[in-house]
């Protein structure tokens, strides 16, 4: 029965990582008809959607006074990163995407130190600077590298910084409520600006049956479905059943998903590229050790 028990943990430890490091590819191919707008909107839209009957009856697990902290978790662990990331790679490859969102743990650190008053601790400061030493060494593999590189590079760094900041805003104000319910519900407030926005930026007067638009949409939509509310359901049955750690171990897989993915999209990465993610990998590593007593 254990071993039957490991072998399901391991089964959805590798769904996880294949669904979230399958997401910066599915954004690839949504942005190369849709603008990044319309594909960032799809995406919360449609995760908004399939999570709509969990959010009604998760919605009496919600305190009233707690549905601001709740709006906000959704703008800043979904919304805002969404579109970010969308931008992003307009000019960046997804593989790079990918390996930048491996920074986000290290973002957890550096922000609840900054602006949440966790406790310092030395080694977690060393992580975090050999983590942004990685992501130098990443950003400038290339060697020759523009400021418009960097530029929209910078794009899905704030976006992990956001989900640096959300990961601390929940555990500071929504501790006590379900997580599966501010998740739910944050999406399902999001359903009417993204309804909005799609309207505002012209995607109901595309041809929508076109098959470049049906593609484009239909990769927006998976990444939504499953990169955002199949992955999140998941996630949660992970940490109920084999608790934190596994769960967060999730966060070296998914960079080898990406990278994986963009080989066989014939996106150029190089040696450099590779020791920049394991430097970060290093890093990550070193911040989330819990200090030894």
């Amino acid at each position: 029965m254990a071993d039957r028990g490991m072998l399901i943990n391991g089964i959805i430890f590798i769904v996880l990582c294949i669904i979230w490091g399958s997401s910066f590819i599915l954004i690839k191919e949504g942005i190369e008809y849709l603008s990044p707008y319309q594909v960032a909107t799809i995406r919360i839209l449609s995760a908004g959607l399939v999570l709509l009957p969990v959010a009604v009856r998760q919605w009496k697990n919600v305190p009233r006074n707690k549905l601001g902290y709740v709006f906000l978790s959704g703008l800043l662990g979904s919304f805002f990163p969404a579109y970010l990331f969308c931008i992003a790679e307009t000019k960046i490859d997804s593989s790079l995407a990918g390996f930048l969102n491996s920074l986000t743990p290290v973002f957890t650190i550096f922000t609840g130190l900054l602006f949440f008053g966790q406790v310092f601790q030395l080694h977690k400061l060393v992580g975090v600077m050999i983590a942004i030493g990685g992501m130098l060494v990443l950003l400038f593999a290339k060697g020759s590298v523009s400021m418009q590189y960097l530029s929209f590079a910078s794009f899905a760094l704030v976006a992990t910084i956001l989900y640096g900041l959300n990961i601390n805003l929940v555990g500071r104000h929504l501790q006590e409520t379900s997580s599966l319910a501010v998740v739910a519900v944050s999406f399902a407030l999001l359903l009417i600006p993204c309804f909005i926005i799609l309207w505002a930026t012209g995607y109901f007067a595309l041809p929508l049956t076109q098959k470049n638009v049906l593609i484009a949409s239909g990769a927006s939509s998976l990444l939504g479905i499953l990169g955002t509310a199949v992955a999140t359901v998941l996630f949660y049955v992970m940490i109920k059943r084999a608790g934190g750690l596994l769960a967060s171990m999730v966060t070296y897989g998914i960079p080898f998903i990406a990278l994986l993915w963009g080989m066989l999209a014939g996106e150029m990465i190089n040696e450099w590229q590779v020791v920049g993610l394991v430097i970060i990998l290093v890093g990550v590593y070193i911040t989330s050790k819990k200090k030894q007593k």
